[in-house]
Order: C-alpha cells, then structure tokens, then sequence
C-alpha cells in the first residue's frame, strides 16, 4: 500500500514541477503512473519484495529493489517506443518519477525496518512456537532458529513422550511435558506454530502425532529429516527464514484473513444490531410481558480452541431457577416453551442477542454453531475430529444451518452430518464462502421445520 502511495504521489509531484496546474497533459502522464504501479507491483510480489525477511534487510536487498525499479521503467519506455506515443512524454519527466519513486519507497522502507525491528525486538511480532520431539534433528533445528536470530519465533519449550529418555532440556530450551499435555498447554495458552522433528521414517508415529494435533487451531510443520539441514529448500513460511520444512496443516484463518474475518463481523454486526434495536426492545417487552424471569437466557458453550464462553439468547422458555444438571434440547410441543418463545424460536429470533457475543469477539457472524458443554463432550467421544470444529469462532449461522443441518440432534448421525459440515468450513473459510453462507441465511435460514 505504502508503495502504490509513493508511485503515485511521486507521479503527481513530478508532473506538477514540470507542467504545474496544466490537465492538457494529464490524461497520457496518468495512464503512465499507473503503468508504473502495476510493474512495480508485480515485480515486487515475483522478487518477493513484500516478504518479512526483506522488510529486515532493506540494504541486503536494496540491488533487488533497483532492478525491480529499473525494470518496470524500461518496460515502459519500450511501450511508449513501439505505440509510437514516445512525442507524449518529457524524457525529463521519466527520469525524474524514477528517481522521485526510488528514493521515496526506499526510505519508506528503511523506516519501515526500523518501526518492524523494534516491534521485533519488544517481541511484539514474535509467534510462539512449541517443538515436538526431542533428539537430534530437534537440537539441529533449534541451532539453525538461534542462528537467525531475528527473533520472529519465540520458542516456548518441547513436548516429548519420552520425557525420561531425553533429559530436563533440549537445546537449551525446557520439556514441558508429553502429548497429552501438548493438547492441554495449547487450550490454555497462545500458540502459532507447532514443529515436529522426528525422523521420516517413524511414518506411523507421524501420522499419529499429526492426527492427533490437527483439530487444533495451530499450523502443524514438519522438520526435515537430517540430511535437508545440509541440502535446505525453501521453507514452509517466511517468518522461519531459510530453515528446510514442510508445512502439514494450516490454520483457516492466519495473516491478514485474520483481520478480513474481524472486520466483516464488526461491520455487518453494528449494521444489523442497529437496523434490528427496535425489534429486539419489541420482543424483550413480550418476554417480559407473558412470564417472570430474565430477559436474556445464558448458558456455557464451548467456543474457539475449546474455551467456554456465555452464549446469549433471548429466554424462550419459563424460568426456572435450579440449575439443570444436564442440557435438555428442546423438542416438539414441549411444555417449557412459552408462547413467544415458540415464535422466536421457529423464526430464530432468539439468537439476535448473539450479535453482542460477536461484538465481543466470543463468537462470529458465521462458523460453527455452539453446543452446549455436557453435549461437547459427549458427541467428542464418539465423533473421531469433532473438535476440529473448534479451529474457528462459532458462529451464528453456518454452513451446516444453511443446508438443514439445524435444530433437534438426537442421534450420532445427525451429529455426525453437523459436524462434517462444520468440519469442511473450518477448513474451507473464505471470505466469498462466509457472504455465500450470509446470503443463504437471508433468504432461507431464518425459519426453520427443525427448531421447537
């Protein structure tokens, strides 16, 4: 972005020394400026110019930058030679805007390098990354992340079921525990990547870890085997610089989606929360009106990477004021539910409090939907992958809602069919894929058979 700016603005600058307030010339000057910025645009992406690795070494790559410079230049005064237009354009003016763009983005870079080397330094930018497996290839490795020494990656310790095998540290990091405890650590803690170092041909072994580990929200590498420490390729992400590995499992939502995914929930939420205030005060009247109780019903539910959070709906059923040992879905003519309860419900108009969960940031205007606690853990032991749903936010609406997999579950094949859908989401996000599921919704999501 900061380099578009600058090619522009160098652009305009430069044609207003030469030609001052004038728009005889504009037209063909403005068609050349954006020439320029898309060359250099797509040059720099194919230098991978945009990478973090050159954003901390601008002068190391500085030959680089030239070259993308001095080629899109050249590109186009070949284009003004062979449409004969060259009579349009002041060769003063060409080598001004070259000049202008050079050193405008190089210093915008090298400041660049110093805001990013500080936030690096603070460990603001860091990811925190967790080893599993604990011999060699694992100290190798290690050696080659502190030889780097761009502290991108902030290892937290080794996890290793042969704790008793491999000593109190490795590399000089800490074992913090086995597998098992691996899950738990990683529920309760911020964790980036996961990196496993074990030889490839425990194939059996891997495959167990990599199943095990891939329902969390976390990128799962894989090492190389020995012998790629001394033929490296290139490298699963950028931000582990020149170290040989593979990349076995990605987070749905890593980089910028993240961002994407958090902007599209505020923005339609405070849209819908505005558009649908006089209907919410509507029917927390009529609640209020027809039974005694709260307003709004909470109830724990298990959200991102299993963290259990307080669900909001609008109560659709009489109060009562024990506490239930175990959910009980509702069903079909059920005596719980009041009158307006019974039209909120079919209509989904309970659920508009969930918009609040999504301005928290507890949920999303799209994911997986919520289940109750005891119901988690009860379809977790008979659904092999059923927490991978929990890689993103849940959601209001879903990809299994919006095709009838809503309502009533009361069987492991409903379940099942739920969760496959949910399963594919997770994995599938897109921006494109969340509108389609909003649009679905809007159109056929809101009443549903299934819901009592």
């Amino acid at each position: 972005m900061l380099d578009s700016f600058w090619i522009v603005f160098s652009g305009a600058v430069t044609y207003y020394a030469t030609f001052g307030f004038s728009v005889m010339h504009a037209k063909p000057y403005l068609a050349a400026i954006l020439f320029i910025l898309f060359c250099v645009f797509f040059l720099s992406h194919f230098a991978q110019l945009f990478s973090i690795e050159v954003l901390l070494t601008p002068f190391k790559n500085l030959l680089k930058f030239l070259v993308v410079i001095i080629t899109a230049f050249s590109l186009f005064i070949a284009a003004v030679f062979s449409l004969d237009v060259s009579d349009y354009f002041l060769t003063t003016w060409i080598l001004a805007f070259a000049l202008c763009v050079t050193c405008l983005i190089f210093t915008s870079r090298l400041f660049g390098y110093f805001i990013t080397s500080h936030m690096v330094k603070s460990n603001f930018l860091a990811r925190n990354v967790i080893i599993v497996g604990g011999g060699k290839q694992a100290e190798l490795l290690l050696r080659q992340i502190d030889k780097k020494d761009t502290r991108l990656n902030n290892i937290i310790g080794i996890f290793d079921d042969r704790i008793k095998r491999i000593g109190p540290t490795v590399g000089g990091y800490p074992v913090l525990g086995n597998l098992t405890e691996l899950v738990r650590y990683i529920r309760t803690n911020a964790i980036d990547d996961i990196i496993i170092t074990l030889p490839w041909n425990a194939d059996d072994r891997l495959f167990g870890i990599i199943h095990r580990l891939r329902n969390l929200p976390v990128h799962i590498h894989l090492s190389t085997d020995l012998i790629g420490f001394r033929f490296p390729y290139r490298p699963s992400v950028n931000h582990f610089i020149g170290i040989p590995m593979m990349e076995i499992v990605k987070t749905p939502l890593a980089d910028w989606m993240v961002i994407v995914k958090k902007l599209e929930d505020m923005l339609l939420t405070i849209i819908i929360i505005v558009l649908f205030a006089p209907l919410m005060v509507l029917i927390a009247l009529a609640i209020r009106l027809e039974s005694p109780g709260p307003v709004i019903f909470r109830q724990k539910r298990y959200g991102y990477n299993n963290k259990v959070f307080n669900i909001y709906k609008f109560r659709s059923m009489t109060h009562n004021t024990a506490p239930e040992i175990t959910t009980q879905q509702a069903t079909k003519g059920d005596a719980r539910v009041t009158r307006v309860g019974r039209f909120i419900r079919r209509t989904s108009l309970d659920e508009l409090p969930q918009f609040f969960n999504v301005l928290s940031g507890s949920m999303s205007l799209v994911g997986p939907r919520p289940h109750a606690v005891d119901h988690n853990e009860e379809y977790a032991k008979v659904i092999d992958g059923y927490f991978a749903r929990h890689r993103v936010k849940p959601g209001i609406t879903g990809w299994a809602q919006v095709n009838g997999f809503r309502g009533i579950t009361d069987t492991v094949d409903k379940m099942e069919a739920r969760v496959k859908h949910d399963v594919y989401y997770a994995e599938n996000w897109s921006l494109f894929f969340d509108l389609e599921i909003l649009l679905r919704t809007a159109l056929v999501g809101f009443i549903s058979k299934n819901s009592h």
